[in-house]
């Protein structure tokens, strides 16, 4: 009984391996397609993906040279995030600015989608004391 179970074991370290290099390579895919470089995170895989089909969506497709309205990317954003995950998202989108924020754990990403850069956080919200 103790082969099966260890076999067992193998099996399942094997098919965990299998899962988790098909995630990152479907991540990597679709960086390549929405021409996405993640600068920093601290944020899951599945609100990063949310948050990239979102400025994709947007953005349209980049290369027809038309502007992008980076308020209302961030807006879109932010909203969708509020809306989806709690409140208290906080979005900046351009393509040259400075910034140095505290976020919520798990609340973090800034990448670049074309041109354009997207800080993405949360932060935590606390009743006030009256």
């Amino acid at each position: 009984m103790e082969e099966a179970e260890k076999e067992l074991e193998r099996r399942s370290k094997f098919l965990s391996n299998l899962i988790q290099k098909k995630k990152a390579t479907d991540q990597q895919n679709l960086h390549q397609q929405l021409n996405i470089k993640v600068k920093a995170s601290d944020m899951s895989i599945v609100l990063q993906n949310k948050a990239f089909e979102c400025a994709k969506h947007h953005i349209g497709s980049s290369g027809n040279g038309i502007k992008i309205d980076s308020k209302r990317l961030a807006l879109a954003l932010k909203k969708e995030f509020d809306t989806s995950y709690g409140p208290a998202w906080h979005c900046i989108v351009g393509t040259n600015f400075g910034s140095y924020v505290t976020h919520s754990v798990g609340g973090f990403l800034y990448f670049s989608i074309n041109k354009v850069y997207v800080l993405l956080f949360k932060t935590s919200v606390e009743p006030m004391a009256h």
